[in-house]
């Protein structure tokens, strides 16, 4: 079949999914393997929220609430914002995603950094917008003085991870300051915080009070790290009244469904399992440190539930030879980085079989 498609759609290279676990597993031949590759929750979502989920179920027959209505009062809340500075999505990716269709033409610029999250540059090409990738300084993190060279009179946002994924590095509140002082004004700054939770309060760059201040800043969030709800795709935007009111005009009117509200309005109260989930990731990223460095390899500081690993070697053989283990990991040549992997933090039991696996993987391929 013949498709008259326009080069900006053509040109587009899909984001790579991966294959489920189960087949991962039928491939290699092996059974109980571990999955430390995605940045999920390893504690799973709320016992409080799963309940809730459950009940829910009856009503499937219905629409969701397009307003999102109870859950946008609960985290309003909680988060001390208005109801009408929070615009929630299909995950923060719909957020990214909202934004580019409200506020970026055809041909109009976007400075994203790299490594950064693969989906600004591809939902800025979906928009038929022009792409201004800035590399990461030393230290893997995001250079705010070549960010603002780089702006030109068709720049209209700025897209920063805060912390980065994937290298888990963070943008210093002073600095972001300069930067937003240096900034023409009328650029949107997006701070996608989808690991936030993870972060040291007092390292938290304040959104509010950027919002508050009339600057144009946007501050993405989601359940899918810290809440332990990837599967319901559920994630929100903090912004200014009038900002929201226009990616309120672009949305679909039911992208989020009935049960990721209700889960989240019940993942909110349960500030016991959110408590242990962010003591536990600490912990375990502290002792996958450690022990890391004891074999020899670099493990990269991080504020987030992951963190890279310079192996001394190829990261893709090292991840395909720990595969045939039954433990799952993310090499990161895609990213730039050949001799990194990278790991999210798992259970105890976990991250002992992730570091027996990676001494016997980095002994037989002679690494170090």
């Amino acid at each position: 079949m013949k498709l008259k498609v326009a080069p900006h759609i053509s040109t587009l290279v899909p984001y790579p999914p991966g294959k489920p676990i189960e087949e991962l597993e039928r491939e290699y031949g092996i059974t109980g393997s571990i999955k430390l590759a995605s940045n999920e929750n390893a504690w799973g979502p709320s016992p409080i929220a799963v309940q809730a989920i459950k009940e829910a179920l009856q009503n499937l027959h219905r629409y969701p609430d397009g307003s999102c209505y109870y859950l946008t009062q609960s985290l309003a809340g909680k988060l001390g914002v208005k109801p009408e500075e929070i615009v929630f999505g299909n995950g923060s990716n719909e957020i990214i995603g909202l934004l580019i269709a409200a506020f970026l033409q055809p041909g109009e610029e976007v400075i994203t950094s790299h490594p950064t999250f693969l989906m600004y540059q591809k939902l800025v090409q979906v928009q038929g917008g022009s792409n201004k990738v800035v590399e990461l300084a030393a230290g893997m993190h995001h250079d705010l003085k070549a960010i603002l060279g780089a702006v030109s009179a068709k720049t209209r946002m700025v897209f920063l991870d805060n912390p980065n994924n994937p290298t888990g590095t963070i943008i210093d509140k002073d600095d972001f300051a300069l930067f937003m002082e240096q900034l023409p004004q009328g650029i949107i700054v997006v701070l996608d915080e989808a690991y936030v939770d993870f972060m040291d309060p007092e390292l938290r760059i304040d959104v509010k009070a950027y919002i508050r201040d009339g600057k144009p800043v946007a501050a993405l969030r989601t359940f899918s790290k810290a809440y332990g709800l990837s599967g319901l795709r559920l994630g929100y935007g903090i912004m200014d009244v009038d900002m929201a009111g226009y990616l309120n005009r672009v949305r679909q009117p039911f992208n989020v469904n009935s049960l990721a509200q209700v889960g989240g309005v019940a993942a909110l109260e349960d500030d016991e399992h959110y408590r242990m989930t962010l003591q536990k990731s600490s912990v375990g990223i502290a002792w996958l440190s450690r022990e890391v460095a004891k074999l020899g390899c670099r493990p990269m500081q991080t504020h987030t539930n992951f963190f890279l690993i310079d192996v001394k070697g190829d990261a893709r053989k090292l991840y395909e030879h720990m595969l045939h283990q039954g433990v799952i990991v993310r090499p990161m040549q895609a990213y730039g980085y050949p001799n990194y992997i990278r790991i999210t933090v798992g259970r105890a039991d976990e991250n002992e079989r992730f570091v027996e696996s990676l001494a016997k993987s980095l002994k037989e391929l002679g690494y170090g």
